[in-house]
């Protein structure tokens, strides 16, 4: 396994923030969702695609808190900018499972 110096990690800025609408994209290879999700007064709203059709649906992330890095560079995903990079881990079948902080945060909180 590669090491890095703790300065390149603390350049990932990762914070938490709640979805407030999600929608299928149309016109990706792969399934995905596309995400509007609210990181708080500082950030504001973000749009992010993600691949989370095998667990989620639209309606289950809705309102749903999740953990992003919001300084990538944006990605255009079937003519779409996704502008944050949600993370989430693989399941033994490969399907998406969201990162997401279990006791309550303020939405635009960074990881610590």
């Amino acid at each position: 396994m590669k090491t890095i110096e703790y300065a390149a990690f603390a350049e990932i800025d990762i914070r938490v923030g709640t979805v407030l609408r999600a929608e299928p994209l149309a016109g990706a290879r792969k399934p995905a969702i596309k995400l509007e999700i609210d990181f708080g007064p500082t950030f504001g709203k973000k749009w992010s695609s993600a691949q989370l059709t095998v667990i989620y649906t639209p309606e289950s992330l809705t309102g749903k808190r999740i953990c992003a890095v919001v300084n990538v560079a944006p990605k255009r995903i079937a003519g779409f900018e996704s502008q944050v990079l949600v993370l989430g881990f693989a399941d033994d079948a490969g399907a998406v499972v969201l990162v997401a902080p279990d006791q309550p945060v303020a939405n635009g909180v960074r990881l610590s």
